[in-house]
């Protein structure tokens, strides 16, 4: 969870991996000469960027005559939401997305969602579920509140007052926990342990919510533990992980002692992720309404971006299911076997030295950058090269 926004809808793979039929049928021709000409310009990193970017805008999609986006817009009206400048489109690299109708500049408001569009804690409390966890012990974490609150409003189908924002979230995810196990073998070392953590993690929040779904079981002419099963929990989790933004609340009696930071805000979940790009969001006290601004510029009809944060790629993957092309932030793990490889397994202060490393947390997060090695991996290799007169 950051300070700021954090939210993803699509994955993010190079133009050439893109499975945009109509946008190679519709472009497949000037694209070719388009590539040609500016390979010519320049074929360095910058000189990607910019026919990344232009192809882009090229085989952008507009979407907002679809149902779902015009069930989505008429429900977000009735809640106060006003917007004529951001338009739901398909794009080349990054899939849906949002378009913006005019030019921006620095400072300029992308999108200002009001509370009423919200979902977050208080959402689910005033709903039927509410009385059910107040009185649950021990509390459920907010987290789990706003799982139960997908999974059972996805369920209702048309019943459910949100089920304009359940048609357009997506069916499936591709965050590791989602993944076939052969998948996750195949994960570079650092990032297979973290990916195993994470599905590991799911699987004991599904084990430990059991009963409390079982307490549900007044409300649901079905059988709780087919409506609550893993892969709705999974599908849930991924949903709140991936796409929430960061909105701090009171604490509660009726939740656990985690952090109550989460909110899922309808249509503006669609902005994608860039990491060359600056933007300020917060919620608006003033106007009640969640609000972002952009620090950079955006010509009409591109893709507006937001920047989930300074992730490299392997955090990306892991929160959001996703990795940037040409990240600044990228960065390569070394794992603590491949570190002690290149130390003597004869050193007499050798175990003292990775006790010391152990609990202070300097085996795991070293990294190399664009910079060099980090201030961790630094750390740890000055530590092992000391001589036992220096320990």
């Amino acid at each position: 969870m950051f300070s700021s926004v954090h939210i993803n809808t699509s994955v993010s793979f190079p133009v050439e991996d893109c499975g945009c039929a109509l946008a190679k049928v519709m472009f497949g021709g000037c694209l070719k000469k388009v590539k040609s000409i500016n390979m010519k310009k320049s074929r360095g990193r910058t000189g990607r960027k910019r026919r990344r970017k232009h192809l882009r805008s090229l085989c952008a999609v507009n979407c907002s005559h679809k149902l779902e986006y015009i069930k989505l817009k008429k429900w977000l009206k009735d809640r106060g939401f006003e917007d004529s400048n951001l338009r739901p489109a398909e794009f080349l690299g990054t899939g849906r997305g949002l378009m913006t109708t005019k030019a921006l500049q620095a400072g300029d408001l992308i999108i200002s969602l009001p509370e009423k569009c919200l979902l977050t804690t208080g959402t689910v409390l005033s709903s039927c579920l509410g009385e059910y966890i107040m009185k649950w012990k021990p509390p459920v974490s907010p987290l789990i509140a706003l799982c139960t609150f997908l999974i059972a409003e996805k369920h209702v189908g048309e019943k459910s007052p949100w089920k304009p924002y359940i048609d357009v979230l997506p069916k499936t995810y591709t965050c590791p926990v989602c993944l076939e196990h052969d998948a996750v073998t195949l994960l570079p070392e650092p990032l297979r342990m973290k990916a195993q953590e994470q599905r590991m993690m799911v699987h004991e929040l599904y084990v430990s919510s059991k009963a409390f779904f079982s307490s549900l079981q007044p409300l649901f002419a079905e059988n709780t533990e087919t409506i609550f099963n893993y892969s709705a929990l999974e599908w849930a989790w991924c949903t709140i992980n991936t796409r929430t933004i960061y909105m701090k609340h009171s604490q509660r009696e009726c939740f656990s002692l985690e952090p109550d930071v989460y909110a899922l805000a309808p249509y503006l979940d669609l902005l994608n992720h860039s990491p060359n790009v600056q933007v300020k969001a917060a919620f608006n006290e003033q106007t009640r309404s969640y609000e972002i601004r952009t620090n950079s510029q955006c010509k009409r009809y591109e893709e507006v971006f937001i920047c989930y944060g300074p992730h490299d790629n392997q955090r990306l993957l892991l929160e959001y299911g996703f990795v940037a092309v040409d990240n600044p932030h990228s960065s390569v793990y070394v794992s603590s076997d491949t570190l002690l490889k290149y130390f003597s397994p004869l050193d007499k202060q050798r175990n003292a030295k990775l006790s010391i490393l152990r609990d202070h947390d300097f085996l795991e997060n070293l990294t190399f950058g664009w910079d060099g090695p980090s201030w961790r991996l630094l750390t740890a290799l000055k530590l092992l090269s000391l001589g036992a007169d220096e320990l």
